[in-house]
């Protein structure tokens, strides 16, 4: 009787062709639905699952041009996806919906979409449906793998950040290329709880300084020892690296060549740092600001960043040229912009004297140490 009433009732209204009566149809069937859902039997589902589809086609044309459609089929996504018992067929339909509004609730939270739907809406929805399926509280490898595989930025920063997304060595292998060129992402992925130690360290070796930096201060208790180990790991590899393949010598030569010829001045030193000729950026900014190798060149090194606005700042460099300065220390990368910021109130609260003060400091201390290679 239950059936047949539905059923009249559908009929009814989509031949009477009446679009208020469209909608009014399916708001009272999908409220009859969801009144008893807990009750019905797996034929009464698909019974329903057969007319509010049926109802849904009908409401998706006029959809199209009409807000009160859109709407009333978001309300319905909205009721239907945290439903155990909701029609698989009306969930799929839902999801697929190029409207992201009619779309996300289902995406984001629906139990009766499964892998291979999540998967297939992967490969063939936009960015919006990618990334509300990355919001969902728990997805397999396949899953994250077939969304990771569009390359969608914003996917992977909010796969990262999702504690329920499960990540193979594939998916870990996109996310680490592209986090060479973002900072906010490797950040994020290297403190996830089930990143591979191999994958941490791998991460960590390619990392700008400022990303190992806030990789520390982000990491939790159970991890803030390894965390510590593979960035000091990392970091002794990369001064070893800079040993070999920084000549200083050849560096002091141009930089005075260009002295002499009254061509070393702020443009020259943005210029070299921009292009991260790390040994030529280091000696010009010592011989700007009347200053050593010896005495800039743990200050570039460092993990801190505040060393190298005290010579910027006796130098009379502008913000752009700092900037540049600060970002010429890293093979790969750049700071993330929080760092920067940072950077740029504190240079702006360094006053001259203090800086000229401290840099004297450093000048005196490196006479009284053996020199250096790096």
């Amino acid at each position: 009787m239950l059936e047949r009433s539905i059923a009249d009732e559908v009929e009814a209204a989509v031949t009477a062709g009446s679009a208020d009566k469209h909608l009014d149809t399916l708001k009272q069937v999908t409220d009859l639905f969801l009144r008893s859902a807990d009750g019905y039997s797996g034929e009464q589902i698909e019974l329903f699952g057969d007319v509010l589809e049926r109802l849904i086609r009908t409401v998706e044309l006029r959809a199209l041009a009409d807000v009160s459609a859109r709407i009333a089929l978001a309300e319905m996504s909205t009721q239907l996806a945290s439903t155990k018992q909701a029609p698989a067929n009306v969930v799929r339909r839902l999801a697929n919906n190029d409207e992201i509004t009619i779309a996300r609730p289902v995406l984001t939270e629906s139990a009766r979409l499964t892998a291979e739907d999540l998967i297939a809406l992967a490969q063939t929805k936009g960015e919006p449906h990618l990334l509300a399926i990355s919001g969902r509280w728990w997805l397999t490898e396949i899953v994250t793998d077939a969304l990771l595989k569009r390359h969608y930025p914003s996917v992977s920063r909010r796969l990262v950040t999702n504690p329920g997304a499960r990540m193979s060595a594939s998916g870990y292998a996109i996310v680490l290329k592209q986090a060479e060129h973002d900072p906010d992402l490797a950040v994020e992925t290297g403190i996830r709880v089930d990143l591979p130690a191999e994958l941490r360290t791998q991460l960590l070796r390619s990392a700008t300084e400022a990303v190992r930096t806030r990789l520390l201060s982000r990491a939790p208790p159970h991890l803030f020892e390894e965390i510590r180990n593979a960035i000091a790991l990392a970091a002794a590899g990369a001064n070893r690296e800079m040993a070999r393949t920084r000549d200083f010598t050849a560096a002091r030569r141009f930089v005075a060549a260009l002295a002499k010829n009254g061509k070393l001045n702020e443009p020259m030193l943005l210029a070299l740092a921009k292009e991260h000729k790390y040994a030529e950026t280091v000696a010009a900014l010592a011989e700007l600001s009347g200053s050593a190798i010896d005495v800039i060149r743990p200050v570039m090194q460092s993990l801190r960043d505040d060393g190298v606005l005290i010579p910027c700042r006796v130098a009379g460099l502008s913000w752009e040229t700092v900037d540049a300065v600060l970002n010429s220390r890293f093979a790969s990368g750049c700071m993330g912009r929080y760092e920067l910021a940072k950077a740029k109130e504190q240079y702006g609260k360094l006053t001259l004297e203090s800086a000229r003060r401290l840099l004297k400091f450093w000048q005196v201390r490196a006479a009284d140490a053996p020199p250096k290679v790096g």
